[in-house]
């Protein structure tokens, strides 16, 4: 029998699907068979490590897209800082469908989850923080201001994924993008 054929990005949106859903304890590898088309022996031939290698391949094409699509969009000094924000806040809005999908770094912040990667976590949350803190200067805050105006857009990102969920008022999150872009363009 010749092996199933899943392109990257198919698979890794499968895998993110499963992952974000359930986290790291709770997807079984029968739920990433499932949600990418492919046998448990064909995700082992990939991904020999398993499950622990399958999340980090996970990890990396998220960074990957976030890198390009909102790291790099924030501090393009080619745009105007206004512009940027309202680019990177609409892939913000993208990444996590409007509001209806939980951050991948929520999903694995289980004990086990951040025992395993928890520097993937930090490291990817330092670089929001960095990257909004470099468009805030760019905006004329001082730096300091900056960097609390980068913490407190973290924290608001994260805070109205979980309470749109929670409240099942996806609109929320739009809300609160809507309020991030107000901090900067009073700036």
């Amino acid at each position: 029998m010749r092996p199933q054929k899943v392109e990257h990005k198919e698979l890794m949106e499968g895998l993110l699907l499963v992952l974000r859903a359930k986290g790291y304890d709770g997807a079984s590898l029968s739920d990433l068979a499932s949600a990418t088309g492919l046998k448990k022996a064909s995700l082992y031939h990939r991904f020999p490590g398993g499950k622990k290698q399958m999340t980090e391949a996970v990890l990396e094409y998220v960074a990957e897209w976030v890198e390009l699509n909102i790291f790099a969009v924030l501090i393009n000094k080619q745009e105007p800082a206004p512009v940027r924000l309202k680019v990177a806040l609409q892939n913000i809005d993208a990444l996590y469908h409007r509001g209806k999908s939980i951050c991948i770094f929520r999903a694995l912040s289980t004990h086990s989850g951040l025992e395993l990667f928890g520097e993937q976590i930090r490291g990817g949350m330092e670089k929001y923080i960095e990257a909004f803190t470099r468009l805030g200067v760019d905006l004329q805050m001082h730096k300091k201001e900056a960097h609390q105006a980068a913490l407190q857009t973290l924290i608001d990102i994260q805070g109205a994924l979980i309470v749109s969920k929670g409240l099942q008022q996806q609109e929320l999150f739009g809300q609160t993008l809507g309020g991030i872009a107000k901090r900067y363009s009073a700036a």
